[in-house]
């Protein structure tokens, strides 16, 4: 079963144990939007980590992060809505 997500500006999500937290990160123009992917280490007595931001046609509804199939459903520049 796929889980439905709705992910304001900032927003942060993990996508599932053992992958990576997506963020939204708006629309930088009117046709591209932007997720963030996110990875964080644990080593003793710290975390670390690394993000980047991934970049698509507002166009494009099929994506994959970290080995896992997201489909968008709806993108504005202060939310997208997605199947995870």
């Amino acid at each position: 079963m796929r889980n439905q997500i709705s992910l304001f500006v900032g927003d942060s999500f993990h996508l599932k144990t053992g992958k990576d937290h997506i963020i939204y990160a708006g629309m930088p123009s009117e046709n591209v939007y932007s997720i963030v992917q996110r990875k964080r280490k644990f080593a003793p007595y710290m975390a670390w980590g690394y993000a980047w931001n991934l970049f698509y046609p507002k166009s494009r509804t099929s994506l994959t992060i970290d080995g896992v199939n997201i489909t968008v459903d709806s993108v504005t520049p202060e939310e997208i809505r997605l199947h995870v």
